[in-house]
């Protein structure tokens, strides 16, 4: 065996992981299929802001391939890394579509988040936010991103559709794209009730075959270069993002990053048995500061934020143990930044019933809140469902941790929270007075 390569298992522990190249290699693979589906959901999500696709196609291609490289060189982990879902959501119908933000603004403020993360690793109060954060409201966020994602895929679908009498309706179940929406939507929850771990990202093309078949898809592929990318690279407003009125986008851009990645780190960890005896994650500091780097270096090539994948855990399943894992899945993404740009946009039907799917797939966590426990158990239904209804994810947030603190308040229970709680907490009723004010 040459010398490189058991310098290398040494340095990844395949001994004490008992794992081997092979394994590594096969996992790294089945991580890439599970969400290769995010190198076409996120560009024509954030499309909508007025993005060029083809930039922020290699844009979203680079990023993941940055942060999954990162997470498994440095880090040494199985997790890979990609824009985030909820947060690409958040990026363009809250922000750039709902508040009238520039993208290029919108951009500088995920940028600040990435930093802003960088600097709370270093001086140790991202841990410390870490540990103060109530699991339940945790699990109750993970749900809500959940449903606001799936009604982003209904109302994509044409599913449902706005009505001004009930505020929404059904839609057309004979729309040749509702139909085309719903049929993706079958194949992709047949292919995972299979075991399908590529069930999406097949949903997709699968669609799109058909939408193509039937003369709903005029494919055109257009010439791309990797130039192109330069038409997100560096556009970024950061000058813009700093001003007062977006400090909450940054906030939300952090806060909810945080909860993403701790949730992915405990899922993943326990799956591969990566915690210790103490029940720690060894070298935290490394995984936080990998997932801020890449945020950072994806602001600067043209994405929403880049998380930790909770999909990593189907590569963990099929035996993935170590960062070769993740480097596998990095060195894919780079394959698909030459290559994924050249199918052009697909249509709405073949990526909304992926939002639908996602959100589904995010509903999971659910089980971890204690219903029967209603301090815990209104602050988190408040919180799930203000984040759809209201369009919001910065406002289930306020919601939830507002109602947890006053409710703990109120029943004498106070010494019960965090003192980080109570400072979230004033930080989320200053944004009520600010919000009630300017409008």
């Amino acid at each position: 065996m040459p010398s490189f390569i058991r310098r290398a298992e040494e340095y990844f522990d395949f001994a004490s992981l008992q794992t081997d190249w092979r394994t590594e290699i096969l996992a790294g693979f089945t991580t890439f299929m599970t969400m290769a589906y995010i190198v076409f959901v996120n560009p024509s999500i954030l499309h909508e802001t007025g993005m060029p696709l083809a930039a922020v196609t290699a844009a979203t291609c680079l990023s993941a391939a940055f942060g999954s490289l990162c997470m498994g060189l440095f880090a040494r982990y199985p997790i890979a890394l990609a824009p985030g879902m909820g947060l690409n959501a958040y990026f363009t119908y809250s922000v750039v579509k709902g508040m009238g933000v520039p993208w290029q603004t919108a951009l500088g403020a995920v940028f600040l988040s990435g930093v802003a993360f960088l600097i709370l690793t270093a001086v140790g109060l991202r841990q410390l936010i870490v540990a103060a954060i109530p699991h339940e409201l945790y699990a109750a966020v993970a749900a809500g991103v959940g449903l606001f994602i799936a009604l982003i895929g209904f109302r994509e679908s044409g599913i449902i559709v706005p009505n001004p009498a009930t505020t929404v309706a059904l839609g057309n179940m004979r729309d040749p794209q509702t139909l085309l929406a719903l049929f993706g939507l079958l194949t992709m929850a047949v292919l995972l009730a299979w075991g399908a771990r590529a069930a999406i990202l097949i949903g997709i093309v699968a669609t799109s075959l058909l939408a193509f078949v039937t003369g709903q898809l005029k494919w055109a592929p257009q010439p791309y270069s990797l130039s192109d990318i330069s038409a997100t690279a560096f556009q970024l407003d950061i000058k813009g993002a700093a001003g007062i009125g977006l400090l909450e986008i940054v906030f939300v851009f952090l806060f909810v990053d945080l909860f993403d990645n701790v949730g992915t780190l405990v899922a993943v960890g326990k799956k591969a048995g990566l915690f210790d005896g103490a029940h720690r994650i060894p070298r935290i500091n490394r995984i936080l500061y990998a997932d801020a780097s890449a945020t950072v270096v994806g602001s600067l090539t043209g994405t929403s934020t880049v998380v930790s994948y909770i999909e990593s855990a189907a590569g963990v399943a099929a035996g993935g143990r170590s960062g070769v894992t993740a480097i596998v899945v990095g060195l894919l993404f780079l394959v698909a930044m030459v290559v994924a740009p050249l199918a052009g946009v697909l249509p709405t039907a073949a990526t909304a019933p992926a939002l639908i799917i996602v959100g589904s797939l995010m509903m999971t966590t659910v089980k971890e809140i204690a219903w029967d426990d209603t301090l815990v158990s209104i602050p988190a239904f408040l919180t799930m469902l203000a984040i759809p209804l209201t369009f919001s994810i910065a406002n289930g947030l306020a919601f939830g941790f507002t109602a947890y603190t006053l409710m703990h308040v109120l029943r004498g229970r106070f010494r019960e929270v965090n003192w980080m709680v109570y400072v979230l907490t004033a930080l989320f009723v200053i944004r009520f007075y600010y919000l009630g004010k300017g409008g």
